[in-house]
């Protein structure tokens, strides 16, 4: 039988994994540094290592699964397209005047981001049509050519438009989008009614612009990729990991680039929503650390949580989740998040008040840590880990990255440790704290600020140093039970080849559930529900392999902010609207706290469709062990627990090694990662090799 391979490709800030999941189960994995410089470069010069070393081919390849940050790293440094904006007369300021939420309250020296369209480039034309749709003001086609012309005069290399209540009637978005197509065929073009066509001014507008910012970008990004693929004889399929946490093909993607702004995260969350469910564990808590940032997210009674909209570019979240307003509004579905400026190559400082500061300014791939020997010169987390004996210097990536640790102690004692009058152990160890005090920040945005216990979960640990910090951070937060994955280190790149193709498609529905026609709501799902098969289809997803997932935005009426409940299947019936009403009610009870008595009116805000293209029979890797060979385990080393514990020696062991269930204190020592067992934590190892670490 011939052996036919996905692959899943995973960029983070400082290194890039490759996994090459075979149909008869064989696993390969790489891990290389990123080219920051040209993304793309790493996958094609990775991929090229892979094929020597193992022996397969380029057109044995099916499908290339690819998680990425090339959108939201053009929003972040201010990279994107030339963009244009055309709305309607008097509503040319809405990107400025957002919604007035800030992200810390009080401070009057706050400012707001500057739009992504200067004010220039947002042109107007004098046109109205109502809320119910109804045209209050008739476009004028000669001024629309007008002000397209203007803007094509500016040399903008994108357009946006986002006309008042097009959600309701789209027509004269449509008229200006084809004196557009009429005068520039080839510009990058995002119209408000085809991309999200909702309710909410700023919103709408927002998520238009962002959409068309990116659009260039993406397509060169994946139009390199591709030809790179090509060049390296690999012709397959191309797919994107979404915010969503879904996949879609590299067209759509670049018809829609809004959908993979927050790629690269979410790939490791479903990996961990696939194993955890397999393995029985209906809440977890996924943590994910890397070189550049930790991220945290919720998996509840085996379901990913999902945000209905969130702000991208306003710098890394480290404080409450309550507090919003910092970056651009994106309202597109996304796995809901949490996300801190705490990784292996977080800075660590002595700050102008003389405390220790980590993050969220750090190393990245280059200069690196101090170890890496790169030319860093500032002390990180990773240098800290070294000291503290934590790291194997002589085993990072499998020993293909060496660390130097006398530069780490040097540049700690120099520039940290002697500065606060502290032994040099003790400063790295207190820097280590403080990664862990920022981490949990993310996790408690994710779960006590949605009316979630930590307690009640089990730690998902993954990442390149997730493992390394997971006991401390369960300890701190009261969790009994953390679970590592094989090849914690690439798990977000197999976290591609759990996933499955998706579409996402809405419309405002601004209704009392009491007073909905039910024929209208019908009406209105089966026109999203075809849409999402429509598209399926195309993509060669039809019969079983085509699924619906159906959902409602609510609100009590009068309320500003939306709980999404899920749509039974079928018809909606007079009993599907009172057990939709329940479901709200329960679930705002959950993240409030509290719910309205019965009398109380519930709003449908929108409805929601999702359109999943599932391959029936296709394995997955779960269970799957990794085809790199375990070397055989270092002898014990000391390592610094605390100023109680102090020095201790700890034995190095393999992941087969806890077969047999093994306390800490331990360090279980991998090709991508480290895990720390501290003490009174028992290891041992599951039937799928996953390392589960338990408190008694």
């Amino acid at each position: 039988m011939t052996v036919t391979w996905r692959v899943g490709v995973d960029i983070g800030g400082t290194f890039t994994d490759i996994v090459l999941f075979g149909s008869d189960g064989t696993i390969h994995t790489k891990k290389i540094s990123s080219s920051v410089d040209d993304y793309a470069r790493a996958i094609v010069v990775g991929l090229a290592e892979l094929f020597a070393e193992t022996g397969v081919t380029g057109d044995a390849i099916e499908e290339i699964r690819h998680g990425t940050t090339v959108a939201s790293n053009a929003i972040l440094e201010q990279k994107g397209a030339r963009t244009g904006l055309i709305t309607t007369k008097g509503f040319r300021d809405v990107l400025e005047i957002r919604t007035l939420r800030m992200p810390r309250l009080y401070d009057i020296a706050w400012e707001k981001p500057a739009p992504l369209v200067e004010r220039y480039l947002r042109r107007v034309v004098d046109e109205r049509v109502d809320a119910q749709g109804r045209i209050e003001r008739p476009l004028d086609e000669d001024e629309a050519a007008r002000v397209v012309q203007a803007l094509l005069d500016e040399g903008v290399e994108a357009i946006a438009i986002c006309l008042l209540n097009s959600y309701a009637n789209p027509a004269h978005e449509q008229a200006i989008a084809a004196i557009i197509r009429d005068l520039a065929p080839d510009l990058a073009l995002s119209v408000s009614a085809e991309v999200l066509p909702e309710i909410k001014e700023y919103e709408r507008t927002s998520t238009t612009v962002i959409n068309a910012y990116i659009m260039p970008i993406v397509a060169r990004y994946l139009r390199s990729l591709r030809g790179g693929l090509d060049r390296a004889g690999v012709p397959a399929r191309l797919l994107l990991m979404q915010s969503n946490g879904g996949l879609m093909t590299a067209e759509a993607a670049v018809a829609k680039p809004m959908h993979i702004v927050e790629s690269g995260p979410a790939a490791g969350v479903v990996g961990a929503q696939a194993l955890a469910r397999a393995k029985g564990l209906p809440d977890v808590i996924t943590f994910d650390m890397g070189g550049t940032t930790a991220k945290a997210a919720t998996v509840e009674r085996g379901e990913v949580t999902r945000a209905t909209e969130y702000s991208v570019g306003g710098g890394i979240m480290v404080g409450s989740r309550l507090l919003t307003g910092a970056g651009y509004l994106l309202k597109v579905p996304a796995i809901d998040l949490a996300e801190v400026g705490a990784g292996g190559g977080s800075l660590v400082r002595i700050d102008a008040g003389g405390s220790l500061q980590v993050g969220p300014e750090s190393a990245g791939a280059s200069p690196g840590p101090v170890c890496y020997d790169m030319g860093g010169t500032e002390p990180t987390v990773t240098d800290a880990n070294v000291i503290l004996g934590y790291l194997n210097p002589g085993h990072l990536v499998g020993g293909a990255v060496r660390l130097n640790a006398e530069s780490a102690r040097a540049a700690f004692e120099a520039k940290v440790a002697r500065p606060l009058g502290l032994e040099l152990a003790r400063a790295a160890h207190g820097a280590h704290l403080i990664a862990v005090s920022n981490m949990i920040r993310a996790i408690r945005a994710v779960s006590s600020e949605r009316g979630r216990d930590p307690r009640d979960f089990a730690l998902f640990s993954f990442g390149g140093n997730g493992p390394l910090f997971a006991c401390r951070m369960a300890e701190a937060l009261g969790m009994r039970r953390v679970v590592v994955p094989p090849a914690p280190g690439l798990f977000s790149a197999f976290g591609l080849l759990y996933a499955d193709v998706e579409h996402h498609y809405s419309r405002s529905l601004r209704r009392q559930t009491r007073r909905l026609d039910l024929a209208e709501l019908n009406a209105a799902l089966d026109a999203l529900s075809s849409q999402a098969l429509d598209q399926l289809a195309a993509e060669g997803f039809t019969g079983a392999e085509a699924r619906l997932r159906r959902a409602a935005a609510l609100h009590y009426h009068g309320q500003s902010f939306d709980l999404t409940v899920p749509l039974p299947d079928g018809p909606i019936t007079t009993d599907a609207l009172r057990a939709l009403e329940e479901a709200f009610g329960q679930e705002h009870e959950r993240t409030y706290g509290h719910r309205a008595g019965v009398e109380e009116p519930v709003e449908l805000v929108s409805i929601q469709v999702v359109g999943q293209g599932v391959r029936t029979g296709e394995a997955q890797p779960l269970g799957g062990v990794p085809s790199r060979a375990e070397a055989a385990a270092p002898a014990p080393r000391r390592i610094f627990l605390g100023p109680e514990e102090g020095w201790v020696e700890a034995p190095v062991i393999r992941r087969v090694d806890l077969a047999a269930p093994q306390t800490g204190p331990l360090i279980v020592e991998e090709y991508d990662a480290t895990c720390l067992v501290l003490p009174g934590w028992r290891a041992s190892l599951d039937d799928a090799r996953n390392i589960l670490l338990d408190k008694p």
